[in-house]
Parts: structure tokens; C-alpha cells; sequence
């Protein structure tokens, strides 16, 4: 097998022509360049170099084995400058997931911010339900997800990002949209369009359901946030979304929303990732973003609206 410490020696040998050079440049003495080139040629069974008084001369064996040890020793370098590069974030891919409401709404704008410090990071961003997420992380298709947790996963770390409040949606002309509020029993009578299995809205609003020992009269299961707002505008049922999702057509009189009787519904939104696998270095500057945008001690809720205010205003910053 090809001894790679030799062909080292023997390349900067050949690059000067001087033993003493290259022993000066490997951090060796002269006497050990002699015995490094001498193995070689042994190993090789070739006569590599050739002295003519106190010159020292390459054979044409040696010419040849000098181009190729050229060659391998520039890819070297330049292996040693794409890690280098990796290391400090001037190349990379950052693999990311969340869910439609957040890469709609949320993630453009977080994306922009850690492109500002790290253009030449490419950055592949997956959507879908966090139950998705989840398995897309197991698949180690993605670092980090910006996700409900959907569900207990013990190879999965989840620490708390933000909470989006949660309303229940109609048409505008719907028979309960000029209710001063509503309950969970007149929404069980109604057609509803629910976000399908595995994601944060459907087990928030399966377990309320729950709570009253009711069951949503299920219309149709979908997981496009854009086809159920449709759907819900032209009066085939009700469904609960996230508010800031909804904001725009509730503003533009598209969709009607009417208030639970009780306390205000959240959905909790965590950060995710592996536990026994160690981030790349753009997940980690991403992470460190996400960290400085989490909620401190005692401080309310905040959603989407709140984290995008912060990032707008400058006080968060990639680095």
C-alpha cells in the first residue's frame, strides 16, 4: 500500500531538488528526507532521483511520479481549504423543516436574516405537518425543525419557540359568526374541516374535543392550511387554524373567527432536533438565531407577528 508520508517527502524533495529545502519545510531533519526517499524507491522499486556532483536531479521515473504527486498534493490543499471554508460558514448546506404556516409566514424572513451573515450557505427548507418534521429528522433529512410537537419522541430534543394562538374559523355569513363567543359543543354539530393526523392543530383539537367527551362531525381531512381556508369561505364548515395564518382574511372579510367561551387555545411551537447527533456548523448558527429569539423568563406568549417584529426591529441578528 502506498505510504503517503513517503510520497509527501518525496514530493517537496522533487518540488526543490534539495533535500535540505524540503527537510526545512516538513520539519524534519535532512538525514530522515535521505531515508524517506530511499524507502520509497525500494517500495517502488524504481530510482527515483539521480545526483550529478552536489545536485540532486530527477530520473524520468522520477518526473513522471512527480507530476501525479503534484496533482495529489493540490487536491490536499484544496481539501484543506473547503473544510476550512465549512468551519467558517463561507460554504455549507443547512437542511431545515417546519410546518406551511411557518415557512409561509415566518421562515422567509428568518432565512434572510442568517443569509445576511452567511451568504454562501445554501439552505434546503422542507414543509409539512410536524408529525413529518419529526420523521424527517429521524430520516436525518433535516437538522432542525420549527414544529409542534406532534408527538413524545425519545430520540428527539424539543425545547419551547413561541405559541400561536388558535381560533375557529367560518364563512361570513355562517349561522354562528355573529356569536359573542362559542363552545366547543355547538362547534361538535357543525361540518368541520380539520388539519389531518399528525399535526399540532389536530391534536390540540382532538384533545378539546376530548375534554367535553365530543367528537368533530369530520367533513374532510386535509393538510393544505390554504384548501381548508377555501373550503370554509364557501361555507362547507367550520375549522380552528392558526390565527396569524388567517389574519389577512379576516381583515379582507374573507373568513369570520368567533371567540371561545373560556380561555384562549394555543398551539406550543418547539424547536427540534437529534439528541445524539451533532449539528453542522450552519444548524448551529441557525440554532443560535432560533435561542435568541425564545421567549425569557415570566415573558407572555409570543407568536409569529411578535417573533417577526423582533427580527424587523434589528435586535436579532445571525453571529
Amino acid at each position: 500500500m502506498l505510504n503517503f508520508n513517503q510520497l509527501r517527502v518525496f514530493f517537496h524533495a522533487a518540488k526543490h531538488l534539495n533535500f535540505t529545502h524540503a527537510a526545512r519545510e516538513l520539519f524534519i531533519t535532512q538525514p530522515a528526507v535521505t531515508a524517506q526517499v530511499k524507502s520509497f524507491e525500494e517500495w517502488c522499486n524504481l530510482k527515483l532521483f539521480k545526483k550529478k556532483g552536489k545536485n540532486v536531479h530527477l530520473t524520468d521515473e522520477g518526473k513522471a511520479l512527480y507530476k501525479y504527486a503534484a496533482i495529489v498534493f493540490d487536491f490536499e490543499t484544496e481539501i484543506e481549504n473547503v473544510i476550512d471554508e465549512m468551519k467558517k460558514l463561507k460554504r455549507g448546506m443547512l437542511r431545515l423543516g417546519t410546518t406551511k404556516t411557518y415557512a409561509r409566514y415566518f421562515m422567509p424572513l428568518m432565512i434572510s436574516t442568517f443569509h445576511e451573515t452567511y451568504p454562501d450557505v445554501k439552505i434546503n427548507l422542507s414543509e409539512g405537518s410536524s408529525l413529518e418534521m419529526i420523521q424527517s429528522l429521524l430520516d436525518l433529512k433535516i437538522e432542525i425543525g420549527i414544529i409542534a410537537k406532534a408527538q413524545d419522541n425519545p430520540n428527539v430534543y424539543f425545547t419551547p419557540f413561541s405559541q400561536e394562538e388558535m381560533v375557529v374559523i367560518m364563512a361570513p355569513g355562517h349561522h354562528l359568526s355573529n356569536n359573542c363567543a362559542i363552545t366547543f359543543e355547538e362547534l361538535a354539530r357543525e361540518p368541520f374541516i380539520m388539519k389531518t393526523t399528525g399535526s399540532g392543530t389536530r391534536r390540540i383539537v382532538d384533545r378539546m374535543f376530548s375534554r367535553i367527551d365530543y367528537k368533530p362531525n369530520i367533513l374532510m381531512e386535509t393538510s393544505n392550511t390554504e384548501f381548508i381556508k377555501q373550503l370554509v369561505g364557501r361555507g362547507e364548515g367550520v375549522s380552528f387554524l392558526v390565527k396569524e395564518g388567517v389574519a389577512a382574511e379576516i381583515r379582507e372579510k374573507k373568513l369570520a373567527t368567533v371567540p371561545l367561551k373560556g380561555n384562549k387555545v394555543f398551539l406550543d411551537v418547539s424547536i427540534a432536533y437529534l439528541k445524539d447527533q451533532q449539528l453542522s456548523p450552519p444548524a448551529r448558527a441557525f440554532l443560535r438565531i432560533l435561542e435568541k429569539l425564545q421567549p425569557k423568563n415570566n415573558m407572555p406568549p409570543q407568536g409569529i407577528g411578535s417573533l417577526m417584529a423582533k427580527i424587523l426591529a434589528g435586535k436579532i441578528q445571525a453571529g
